[in-house]
């Protein structure tokens, strides 16, 4: 079966976070027909799980090649020019939510497979279906089942759309961290004609947001862009016009390098604020921390591979937001590789069919390169 075939398969089952079912029934399809072993199960509890995963794997011993993806997409959104779902080919283009992020390259190795003859070695698929979501019971669940299965991958390529202006321009080698603070600052509410009997919490959190907001992390390094910290929310939820409130919330989200780590910096806002308000609530959620797998075999072995087949050296960068490839990084080498990025998450996504054809290509030549 073609690429363009297996991608619209996969687009045709609408998964969006966390994806579960007929999705997954699809891909298990796909791998079983072509020789993998298959593990499939749930993680997690409600409020953030529970999460459908699985894990394949065919061959045995090393070198153990691994591919990672997602199978969950974003929410549609309302304006498509069709149905989001319906994975329709107009053109050039193959339109559908997760075409490019990321069914397609999930199908582009798919179907490289078909273009291998796998003499030695392992080969794996590490899939989730909420890289979207929280990611609490994806990634990580699939890293421990590797674990208790003793399959530890020595190279790991994640299928994320790395690619700016066209296919092969762009392979990520690391990502910034991430964490996410909520600050509540408690007051007393009063009428406002009355303020020595209430007390307002709105000065308070301004102030620290101030400070928050002055601090400077650093000018970055070679391989990362500076850290900066954003105010993304503020909450008072007052509607009366003459009561001081009970309380003011806010919230951050810092976006970091590998000159610090997530707790380091919850516990400097944390004490900015405390300075401000004694009572303070903050609470941080440490999405992921910063990783760099350094220039070296990996991503020589890529960007040779697609050197091979586009004639485009590819830029290393660290840029865009983050990824499963956080967590992967514990494991092995890892970097990400994949399609053009401009329609991820937008309205009317699209790959461009030759761009589906050509991943096939170079997918192939990447495992057959690093499995000797």
């Amino acid at each position: 079966m073609s690429v363009v075939e297996l991608t619209k398969q996969l687009i045709a089952c609408p998964s969006i976070t966390p994806a579960r079912g007929a999705v997954f029934d699809a891909v298990e399809a796909m791998l079983t027909a072509r020789g993998f072993t298959i593990d499939r199960f749930a993680a997690g509890e409600a409020p953030d799980g529970p999460v459908e995963n699985l894990l394949a794997w065919r061959g045995e011993g090393g070198p153990h090649f691994a591919f990672a993806g997602h199978l969950d997409v974003v929410p549609p959104g309302e304006g498509w020019s069709a149905d989001p779902f319906a994975a329709e080919v107009r053109g050039d283009l193959l339109y559908g939510r997760g075409a490019v992020d990321m069914k397609g390259a999930i199908a582009a190795f798919i179907a490289a497979l078909d273009r291998l003859e796998q003499g030695r070695g392992t080969i794996s698929l590490i899939l989730t279906g909420d890289e979207e979501g929280p990611a609490i019971f994806g990634t990580r669940a699939l890293i421990e089942r590797m674990g208790e299965r003793g399959l530890k991958p020595d190279l790991c390529l994640v299928g994320e759309p790395t690619s700016v202006h066209r296919l092969g321009d762009t392979i990520k080698i690391g990502r910034r961290g991430s964490v996410n603070i909520w600050i509540e600052v408690p007051g007393i509410q009063g009428h406002v004609a009355y303020p020595t009997l209430a007390d307002n919490p709105i000065p308070k959190l301004v102030r620290a947001l101030a400070a928050i907001d002055a601090v400077h992390l650093d000018d970055g390094t070679d391989w990362f862009q500076p850290s900066n910290i954003e105010i993304t929310d503020l909450e008072v939820g007052n509607p009366a016009t003459n009561v001081i409130p009970a309380r003011a919330k806010a919230r951050l989200s810092i976006r970091f390098n590998d000159l610090h780590r997530g707790d380091d910096l919850a516990a400097r806002v944390r004490d900015l604020v405390l300075a401000e308000a004694p009572d303070v609530v903050v609470t941080p959620r440490v999405s992921g921390e910063a990783f760099l797998t350094e220039p070296g075999p990996l991503s020589t072995l890529v960007a040779s591979a697609i050197r091979t087949h586009t004639g485009i050296e590819a830029e290393l960068s660290t840029s865009g937001g983050t990824s499963d490839a956080r967590f992967l990084s514990k494991l092995c080498p890892v970097v990400e590789f994949g399609l053009p990025n401009a329609t991820m998450h937008k309205l009317d996504e699209a790959v461009a069919l030759a761009d589906l054809e050509a991943l096939v290509e170079i997918y192939a030549e990447i495992v057959r390169r690093a499995l000797g």
